[in-house]
């Protein structure tokens, strides 16, 4: 296969980490987790006691930190200035976190370029919220991953339920909308579907006939 850079773009919860680590097992490429290495980044504000509207500060501490994407055992680790963090970036905290400090300019410049540089470099699939439309416009294969709300809101409820966490789902499916509205109209690189991008809705599909989808759209781009 020729280098190929799979972009799959799409609002929280539609399972876009889930089904890209699929399909990077199938295809034998690359999975850059882009949510998780904010997710790091907005640990990192948590830890410094630093919020999401103390921009001056945040652009200040870019310097200071490196994220790093590694692998061990052929699993996706990411390293926050040297350290494994992957264990503390899925608390909901962190998740509410990188997404405000997203919408940060810098911030964005910041990760892309470390994004863009793996990518000249490996056959990849990606996920992230522009990453077909800003950070990999070039592509070879553009996704929409989405589901409805309230797919969404069940999936996330299940998932902390299996954590022994117990949270309304209403109010799991008012941050997803929240989150979606931030995602949706900050000023720079905003979520929407890449105008080459195939949507996928997973609402009512299982995780084996997306990747099946999935890989059906990439073998016609081939």
């Amino acid at each position: 296969m020729n280098r190929i850079n799979i972009a799959i773009d799409g609002p929280a919860g539609a399972g876009k980490s889930t089904i890209a680590k699929k399909i990077a097992k199938k295809l034998d490429i690359i999975y850059v987790d882009t949510g998780a290495m904010y997710r790091a980044f907005g640990l990192y504000c948590i830890r410094n006691n630093i919020s999401s509207n103390q921009n001056s500060i945040i652009n200040d501490v870019l310097n200071n930190i490196d994220i790093s994407i590694c692998y061990i055992d052929g699993e996706q680790q990411v390293m926050l200035n040297k350290e494994n963090v992957n264990k503390f970036i899925r608390d909901e905290e962190v998740g509410k976190m990188a997404s405000e400090i997203s919408v940060n300019k810098n911030v964005r410049l910041k990760l892309v370029e470390l994004q863009r540089n793996l990518a000249k470099k490996e056959n990849i699939i990606m996920d992230g919220r522009d990453i077909g439309t800003y950070v990999l416009p070039d592509a070879t294969v553009k996704i929409y991953l989405t589901a409805s709300v309230e797919t969404r809101a069940e999936r996330r409820h299940e998932e902390l339920l299996q954590k022994n966490m117990i949270v309304d789902i209403e109010s799991i499916k008012d941050e997803i909308n929240r989150r979606d509205y931030r995602d949706m109209n900050r000023d720079f690189a905003p979520l929407k579907k890449a105008e080459d991008a195939v949507e996928v809705d997973t609402s009512d599909l299982s995780i084996e006939e997306v990747v099946d989808n999935i890989l059906n759209i990439i073998g016609n781009k081939k």
